[in-house]
């Protein structure tokens, strides 16, 4: 019951989750059944978007049957599920993020190798094959390891379940092996993505500085820059705050609950800072605050009206 707790920041998390998740999801789905272009990195958004929501919805799950004491009205199969669910949406977030991240780093890095170019050309009108790739690499490490850790925990027993380790008693060394061989390479490929778009932008910059044409708006690079730094710092933070997890779980076998909520919390802070960098997702939230305010002042006007 000391879980209990818990339960109102993750419900908070929860709802602030679906609302910005949500509507990042809508304004993409909307322009693109109404017709309108859509980018690559809407897409990737869009996806990223719904995989955080799910791994919001399987994270507040396990709480609240950890919370409740409801373990013993669940399936023994309920909790290591409800791990392996969440471990696919986690993993699918850190490639997803590092697509993003090269997609970004193609579009707007100014290299003109032979190889850069081809990238580009592949990557951009097949980014939708490179998002189902994602989702399909990140289920198909969580079931190698699920599969292994679902046979050990046969053996021990369905107890000391946590959502940091597929549910499976604590000790188990090949779980922390298959976190870390799964979040390695989306970490290295969105470094080296982030290294060279920082690079080329900062290079790009300094050259326009130098440059005696004084008209030059350098605001929109800087924007890019900010946004680049921002996710990087995300990213890492979340990826080894996973990886804090199960190593502490590994060696005291306790779930650190309260840190998995805040993890919950750092991709609704991403999506919010990508809103406001974002013209489109930006403009359409001024417009669904205003909305709002009219609707309010609305009310309160008929209210003084009726007294």
């Amino acid at each position: 019951m000391q879980n209990l707790g818990l339960l109102v920041p993750a419900l908070i998390a929860l709802i602030a989750g679906l609302v910005i998740h949500s509507f990042i999801i809508g304004v993409n789905v909307t322009d693109w059944w109404k017709g309108r272009s859509v980018t690559p990195v809407d897409h990737i958004v869009t996806f990223l978007g719904i995989s955080r929501m799910c791994g919001q919805c399987t994270n507040i799950l396990y709480i609240f049957i950890d919370a409740l004491l409801l373990r013993s009205l669940v399936s023994p199969i309920t909790l290591p599920v409800i791990g392996f669910i969440y471990d696919i949406f986690t993993f699918t977030n850190f490639w997803l993020t590092s697509l993003l991240s090269i997609v970004f780093c193609l579009k707007i890095s100014n290299f003109h190798t032979r190889l850069f170019l081809y990238l580009r050309g592949m990557i951009a009108h097949r980014t939708v094959y490179f998002i189902g790739a994602s989702v399909l690499l990140s289920a198909f490490n969580c079931s190698i390891f699920f599969s292994v850790a679902f046979t050990e925990m046969i053996k021990r027993g369905p107890y000391n379940t946590t959502i940091a380790n597929l549910t499976i008693g604590c000790g188990f060394i090949k779980y922390v092996y298959g976190y870390t061989i799964g979040a390695f390479f989306p970490l290295l490929f969105y470094c080296l993505s982030a290294i060279f778009l920082f690079t080329s932008l900062y290079h790009h910059t300094t050259k326009m500085k130098m440059s005696s044409n004084l008209s030059i708006n350098l605001e929109t690079y800087y924007s890019v820059m900010k946004f680049v730094s921002f996710t990087f710092i995300y990213n890492t933070i979340y990826i080894m705050g996973h990886f804090t997890c199960i190593i502490y779980y590994y060696f005291s076998c306790i779930i650190l609950l309260w840190l998995y909520i805040i993890l919950q919390i750092l991709p609704i802070l991403h999506s919010s800072y990508q809103i406001y960098r974002t013209a489109k997702l930006r403009r359409q939230m001024s417009k669904g605050l205003q909305r709002v305010m009219d609707l309010f002042q609305k009310k309160d006007t008929e209210t003084r009206e009726n007294i």
